[in-house]
């Protein structure tokens, strides 16, 4: 009987879907001159890419694991899980998060809440900016929901730590502020890439992002 029980869950391992690229919504060079094509090609096509191949690795890898019972093996490969798998996540909403038609201020629900928990959108723009420089190393910056007081929330998360997995946060919006995103173009200068990537927010998909949570 105790066999019977673990077909199901290892049928399920075997035949999951190995994880893949996400197209980005706009050619490399839409968001210029704010980011420039080569840093949007390598951070897409090379950095985003090695996160996904080494998830399906560690996946695998967890999958086998899994089947012999082995827990140390199991234990070990949590930190790239969540390296890899947190990489993946915040990427594929980053992508999103950004648009040639961006910039400017968003409306509707989310800028009345944005008011409400914030007092402006200026002095949320200066937070986020403020919690984004002040990542020590490499991480994120985050405009995040807490379900349970209703509230926005920033919040900044080391490496590819993910928003939600660490904090239980929802994430809105993503600032990726690894050197990666902007060093071809701003130097060790973060500050003025934080000042340039205002200019290509998409306030649409946060939006929406923003009423899904809420429902």
């Amino acid at each position: 009987r105790s066999s019977a029980k673990l077909v199901a869950p290892l049928g399920c391992l075997v035949s999951r879907q190995k994880h893949t690229l996400p197209d980005l919504p706009y050619d490399y060079a839409a968001l210029e001159p704010h980011i420039n094509a080569e840093i949007m090609q390598l951070h897409h096509s090379k950095h985003h890419a090695a996160y996904v191949n080494n998830l399906n690795v560690a996946e695998e890898k967890y999958k086998e694991a899994l089947a012999k019972g082995d827990v140390t093996t199991q234990v070990s490969l949590q930190p790239a899980l969540k390296f890899n798998g947190g990489g993946h996540i915040n990427h594929t909403i980053f992508w999103t998060n950004l648009s040639p038609n961006g910039g400017g201020e968003p409306k509707g629900e989310l800028m009345e809440a944005i008011k409400r928990d914030f007092g402006s959108f200026a002095k949320f723009k200066e937070k986020l900016t403020a919690v984004s420089v002040g990542v020590q190393g490499s991480g994120w910056g985050w405009l995040g929901y807490n379900k349970e007081q209703g509230r926005l929330q920033i919040a900044a998360c080391a490496n590819q730590d993910p928003l939600q997995g660490t904090t239980g946060l929802i994430p809105l919006l993503g600032i990726d502020v690894w050197e990666h995103a902007y060093y071809l173009q701003y130097k060790n200068v973060r500050p003025d890439y934080l000042k340039a990537i205002w200019n290509v927010i998409n306030w649409e998909n946060v939006s929406s992002r923003y009423a899904t949570c809420k429902k």
